[in-house]
């Protein structure tokens, strides 16, 4: 059954997203005008075109975040809280690089052992919230954040142990390189720079597709969503709830692996203290913005990733601190909460009206057609 193009639902589901910007860019220039800095040359640096090579850090920053909020998102349609993507993919991370600089397949083939590593150590220490739940009733939100903080003591204690086997005098913390072989070139996506986008875009890509796939044209993603809908329900139609909050959770902690494999297989080559930390945090916010959607997801990550790239210039352009821009995310994913309801209230009304016109022609033919007979 082929779906009617209706303009009226895509307005509305652009509305939200718009009116959050809307709000976060009022109220940031409220405070820069309280503060007394200056807001139009904020906003004149803020909107810049980025230059070849700032626009090659944005997207390889994006491809980044597109995997934490996907991973988010899983959970999300499960009406899941995985908070624990942070510690599942530097857990995932660092059991990767230390497996993937031993070398123990030739090239290709120790790339593809990498993969495997990550995603079933993501999936394991996700898998530990699942359990608690799945046997215990314990709230993977409690569970998640607690794993967090574990995960950052483990992965310390952990690259104690391999800087111990260092040779004696070296500074650098962290596991052995991985072997040219086993890196993943990039792509030259524009001239006028010498930098080039994360090879794992073609990744982040096929694994936004198959999100989608699986969520809007599978059965498992019909019971998905519809056990984040209604629990009941789904028990009514006979749906394992218990078996599908332990799977959705496996899939997201799978997933998380793979956000830290852009840098380790294509910037930094190994796992060390100065590894970038927090990108599960900015996941849960693009998920929101971008409601869960594999595009609108794409488009949070490069509007989150934009933001990112441009505050770095905002203190030489105009002497204000990047921390604005903090501030305009932060205003932005509460905005855009409150948008989505505001939409969805909307949008149900409309329907609502629709019905009831619909109802009341439908009320109107049989009186028209007797007064004809008559």
């Amino acid at each position: 059954m082929k779906t009617r193009f209706d303009p009226r639902r895509l307005a509305l589901g652009a509305a939200a997203p718009v009116l959050a910007l809307l709000v976060a860019v009022l109220i940031t220039s409220l405070i820069l005008l309280a503060t007394g800095d200056p807001v139009g040359d904020v906003w004149k640096q803020m909107l810049k075109a980025p230059k070849p090579g700032q626009f090659t850090d944005m997207i390889n920053s994006a491809t980044v975040l597109y995997f934490s909020a996907i991973a988010v998102a899983i959970g999300f349609k499960m009406n899941l809280f995985n908070i624990g993507v942070d510690g599942q993919y530097r857990v995932a991370a660092f059991a990767a690089a230390a497996v993937g600089g031993q070398a123990l397949l030739p090239g290709p083939l120790n790339i593809l052992l990498i993969l495997v590593v990550a995603m079933a150590a993501g999936a394991f220490w996700a898998g530990i919230a699942a359990w608690l739940k799945y046997s215990r009733g314990v709230s993977e939100v409690i569970s998640t954040i607690m794993l967090n903080a574990i995960a950052t003591g483990v992965v310390a204690w952990l690259l104690a142990k391999v800087a111990a086997d260092q040779a004696e005098g070296s500074n650098e913390i962290g596991t052995k390189e991985l072997p040219e072989s086993s890196r993943v070139g990039g792509i030259k996506l524009l001239s006028g720079t010498n930098k080039e986008v994360y090879g794992l875009i073609v990744l982040a890509i096929l694994v936004g597709f198959l999100y989608w796939f699986v969520i809007n044209r599978t059965r498992f993603g019909f019971d998905l969503r519809a056990t984040g809908r209604s629990e009941s329900a789904a028990v009514a139609s006979g749906v394992d709830v218990k078996r599908m909050v332990l799977t959705s959770m496996l899939l997201s902690g799978a997933v998380a692996g793979l956000v830290g494999l852009p840098l380790l297989l294509g910037e930094n080559y190994n796992y060390g203290t100065d590894f970038q930390a927090g990108l599960g945090f900015s996941g849960i916010a693009i998920a929101l913005i971008g409601r869960n959607n594999a595009v609108g997801i794409g488009l949070g990550a490069l509007l989150w990733a934009y933001l990112e790239k441009q505050a770095v210039t905002l203190p030489i352009a105009t002497d204000v601190d990047d921390s604005i821009v903090k501030i305009i995310q932060g205003v932005m994913v509460l905005a855009v909460v409150i948008a989505y309801e505001v939409v969805r209230r909307v949008g149900q009304r409309i329907e609502q009206q629709q019905v009831t016109k619909q109802l009341a022609a439908q009320d109107a033919q049989p009186v028209a057609a007797e007064g004809a007979k008559a």
